[in-house]
């Protein structure tokens, strides 16, 4: 019986607001009966106490302070990409041989090269999308070039499919300064990148609380996948 359970990594980015949302759906996952492992970075780890969900390192290559401790965001971008898929790729191998061998990783969605690991050993992959529906469909927006940066106070409001029009301050304040946060751009514009080849794509929202723009957004993602 114990070998018919499923065993998912489910790979966190090291910050509050992608730990929380995933350790809640690893939480969902054990309690469904499925073996669910949060991966983190050493620097995150010693915040988290759970009990119904296993919890393992994989590292950032900067084990000690994690963002803070790398020379820039691109710098730590890349090393999180050279390094995670490695100790990633460890993780899996340590319970390989185990009664409970991974069979998934579901990753966030800005960590696209876990997606790379987990097709490496031939298993299942989903990517996690930790922001809103509304700011993912803003973020598809900008990537198809309907929506244009930097933004600024003068354009403003800002009119997308099943949202209210947004205000300056409603919007995330490094659009007004894409050059000056050009690596964190490109990691939120490629987490779209592959999401065609992932068995599947979870969004942490539900119907009440944005439900026309989660059925748009959805639709825009299907139709721009068939169209790639």
């Amino acid at each position: 019986m114990e070998k018919q359970r499923g065993h998912v990594i489910v790979l966190t980015y090291p910050a509050q607001g992608h730990i929380n949302p995933l350790l809640q759906f690893a939480k969902r996952l054990a309690s469904k009966g499925l073996k669910a492992t949060l991966a983190t970075t050493p620097y995150t780890i010693n915040s988290i106490d759970v009990d119904t969900v296993g919890i393992e390192p994989i590292s950032d290559g900067f084990d000690e302070g994690g963002f803070k401790q790398a020379p820039s965001t691109g710098a730590y971008l890349e090393s999180f990409k050279t390094v995670g898929s490695r100790t990633l790729a460890e993780l899996i191998l340590k319970f390989h041989d185990s009664a409970l061998p991974v069979n998934c990783v579901v990753y966030d969605s800005l960590l696209p090269w876990a997606l790379d690991v987990a097709r490496q050993f031939g298993i299942y992959a989903a990517a996690f999308l930790t922001n809103s529906a509304s700011v993912c469909s803003m973020y598809w927006h900008i990537q198809h070039g309907l929506l244009t940066l930097p933004l600024r106070p003068e354009t403003m409001p800002v009119s997308m499919p099943g949202l209210p029009p947004l205000g300056f301050s409603d919007l995330p304040s490094f659009l007004a300064h894409p050059a000056r946060y050009s690596a964190y751009l490109t990691m939120i514009m490629e987490q779209f990148s592959s999401f065609e080849q992932n068995d599947w794509v979870f969004a942490n929202t539900f119907e009440e609380l944005e439900s026309e723009v989660t059925v748009l957004f959805l639709l825009c993602l299907l139709l721009s996948l068939f169209s790639d």
